[in-house]
């Protein structure tokens, strides 16, 4: 007899449960309030317990009728995800999109973007992947990623790639480390000074970039594979290294950490990175893909760390 449910009568049973009787169930989903207590009533037959207590003024969900709206809701939720799925298959809407993120670009940025996805397209999976110097332009090589946004410059006749942000890097140390000192006292720390000590170092689990160093100035390094595990290393006073300016700003101004001004990244030991977004030139994007690029140039664009 479960089979002899339809979606009209557990519609019903929500709206009922929703709005608090059969009328106003009736108004909202514009049918007459009889076709709403013959449906519910056919439904309690086929379920074989009663989902409303009818004996006051309004109908009140019975105990069987309240352990069993959850699962109801659950069927619907399910239903309505997978007809707008089928809508977007019509329409070229994409099942899920897979990013590819340098860590060195403001997770917040692309988090905002990607919000603007869901709001627009709620049936749409994403994937998102922090993927590190070369690890971007391979998943994109390899289709295991529908986009990227990257910070190295690696030109590929099947990659297209549109300037996006400039993203600032700056040297920084422990205030408890010996080159803090040095560089308090000035001037500019040498390149020969920052040899002494340890350099925290991102590494490319790509192996793109198999054999070049960028920005390394010492031959004495530890390697890690995120940011974030660079900067607790380099918090505990085991070595200098470079890191975004977004994502040290709190540490620099609660004196964390401080600035290593050294000639070889600027005055204020800085240095600019060009943030690429990047698709397959054969692959070309959905509609959420579109939106995702249209909402990250406007998050950047806001920011005012986008290239020229």
């Amino acid at each position: 007899m479960l089979d002899a449910l339809t979606l009209d009568q557990v519609r019903m049973f929500v709206a009922v449960t929703e709005t608090g009787s059969f009328r106003a169930a009736a108004t909202q989903l514009s049918r007459v309030q009889s076709a709403i207590s013959h449906s519910i009533a056919g439904m309690e037959t086929q379920l074989g317990v009663a989902l409303f207590d009818r004996s006051g003024h309004r109908p009140v969900l019975t105990s069987e009728g309240q352990a069993l709206l959850a699962d109801i809701r659950a069927i619907l939720l399910k239903v309505d995800t997978m007809r707008a799925r089928a809508r977007g298959l019509g329409e070229g809407l994409e099942l899920g999109i897979s990013i590819a993120l340098d860590p060195q670009f403001p997770v917040e940025l692309a988090a905002s973007a990607l919000k603007a996805v869901q709001d627009a397209y709620p049936s749409v999976g994403v994937r998102l992947t922090i993927a590190p110097m070369g690890t971007p332009i391979a998943a994109l090589r390899e289709r295991r990623c529908t986009m990227a946004i990257m910070a190295l410059d690696m030109p590929d006749p099947m990659i297209e790639l549109e300037e996006l942000a400039f993203l600032w890097r700056v040297a920084v140390v422990s205030p408890h480390h010996p080159l803090a000192l040095r560089a308090a006292l000035g001037p500019a720390v040498t390149a020969a000074e920052l040899a002494d000590h340890v350099q925290i170092v991102g590494e490319d689990p790509s192996h793109l970039t198999e054999g070049r160093d960028f920005h390394v100035l010492s031959p004495r390094t530890w390697r890690v594979s995120d940011n974030d595990t660079k900067r607790v290393l380099i918090l505990k006073a085991i070595g200098w290294g470079n890191l975004p300016i977004w994502l040290v700003e709190k540490d620099l101004s609660e004196g964390k950490l401080v600035r290593v001004p050294t000639a070889e990244y600027g005055q204020k030991g800085e240095t600019v990175l060009r943030a690429y977004i990047a698709h397959r030139s054969d692959e070309p994007l959905g509609p959420a893909s579109r939106l995702f690029r249209k909402a990250l140039i406007e998050q950047v664009q806001q920011e005012k760390i986008s290239a020229p």
